[in-house]
């Protein structure tokens, strides 16, 4: 018999992907709610993450345009956001790899749009 401890990882993937109301199979698919709070939590990291990363960026979130996610070995984020740098806001994309079972997020990339 599997030990419930064993179950755990699959069960928080699964609780996170029926809370998102997504599809579990392969591919982006668009998220419904680019206002929910965990969206909003992801883009802000993606922020923080790339002010820490230098290049005298400051960067303040202003909100979710369009969102995406696959599953993988966690959940990838495809987000297209606002920040202002401080004179202007622009739109980004950025892509942040969410693993709630190892309590982990990885800036994978984050690149200004134009127009």
């Amino acid at each position: 018999m599997m030990k419930f401890e064993s179950l755990v990882p699959f069960l928080l993937v699964l609780l996170v992907s029926m809370a998102r109301n997504e599809a579990i199979a392969g591919g982006y698919h668009p998220i419904k709610n680019i206002n929910d709070p965990y969206i909003i939590g992801i883009a802000h990291f993606a922020i923080t993450e790339y002010n820490k990363r230098g290049e005298g960026a400051k960067l303040e979130f202003m909100k979710v345009i369009k969102g995406e996610l696959e599953f993988v070995q966690g959940i990838n984020y495809r987000l297209i956001l606002s920040a202002n740098d401080g004179s202007a806001s622009n739109n980004y994309e950025a892509l942040v790899l969410d693993e709630p079972v190892k309590y982990s997020r990885n800036l994978i990339s984050f690149k200004p749009l134009h127009a």
